[in-house]
């Protein structure tokens, strides 16, 4: 017997909410109303028995991915595998890494099947799925650290532009960070591919030894995390400027290479107050798409 997640519209009419154990999915849709019905009604239709499909397979996807191949058999977890496979050669990352953005992927995936939409976002907790349709644009606010409110600034991506996907990483996110960033957004070609990243380049922003940093065994704080017994990081003690900065370049160049071979198309990384923007070309010069500061906002330029 399959699940049944709560499913509902908020009470603006216009977005749709999708909820089942740990999967919790804000979708909005824009295009005519019959098209937007259609595409709520293959959201949900598509969500429901999703997180049993993933528990079937879940051994599998908290163990190490294999860079070559996978055993995978549901269209998600084969996702996540094929998201999080450019890294497993370099180190040990489990599909898990891409749960959210491949899930917001197949739930955005359906309702385009289902119907023609101007514009659609699946958010699940902060890793989206876009869609843009001619002349659309999405803007999406960039916090300080995942667990604090406020907007820290913004940034607006452009149909024109190949990101469709923008996820977010770190040690104050839903899942453990091996790295010390407070937040690390990823903007790649997908959302399985945007969160792949995010949680590699957020590894990447470190002090490995440094005594100010507490690191525990991931299984001590959840028993059933595919971390196992790797330890993540639970506090970050005072840093120096030279510090914050060297943890933020380790990050900084674990980002330049992904954007250099097309993992990614850029990135924001956040480390106590200090961010650093990455958004080049791999020959060194700006890329059509990249970062660039305005104000008190970062604006990905067409």
């Amino acid at each position: 017997m399959r699940r049944l997640p709560q499913i509902a519209l908020l009470p603006d009419g216009k977005r749709l909410h999708l909820q089942d154990g740990p999967i919790d999915l804000i979708v909005e849709a824009k295009g005519r109303d019959k098209d937007v019905s259609a595409a709520y009604q293959a959201a949900a239709e598509r969500f429901t028995g999703l997180l049993d499909e993933l528990c079937a397979e879940l051994a599998e996807l908290r163990s190490a991915a294999d860079p070559q191949r996978g055993g995978l058999k549901g269209v998600v977890a084969r996702r996540m595998h094929a998201a999080v496979a450019p890294f497993a050669a370099d180190g040990f990352i489990t599909p898990m890494a891409a749960v959210a953005g491949s899930v917001a992927e197949e739930i955005l995936g359906a309702m385009l099947q289902a119907a023609t939409l101007d514009r659609a976002y699946v958010n699940n907790g902060g890793d989206i799925a876009l869609h843009l349709g001619d002349s659309e644009q999405f803007t999406v606010g960039l916090m300080d650290r995942p667990d604090h409110r406020g907007v820290m600034r913004t940034m607006t991506v452009d149909s024109d532009m190949p990101v469709r996907g923008i996820a977010t990483s770190g040690r104050h996110g839903r899942s453990f960070s091996l790295g010390i960033a407070d937040a690390v957004t990823a903007l790649a070609r997908t959302a399985s591919a945007a969160d792949a990243a995010a949680t590699v380049i957020a590894n990447a922003v470190d002090l490995p030894g440094h005594p100010a940093i507490l690191r525990v065994p991931a299984r001590e704080l959840q028993p059933d995390s595919d971390l196992g017994a790797r330890l993540v990081t639970r506090d970050v003690g005072p840093l120096s400027d030279h510090e914050i900065e060297q943890a933020l370049e380790a990050g900084a160049v674990r980002a330049r290479d992904l954007l250099t071979s097309g993992l990614i198309e850029g990135a924001a990384l956040r480390l106590l107050g200090e961010t650093r923007l990455v958004g080049a070309a791999g020959n060194g010069t700006p890329a059509p798409h990249a970062f660039k500061r305005r104000e008190s906002e970062i604006v990905l330029q067409a």
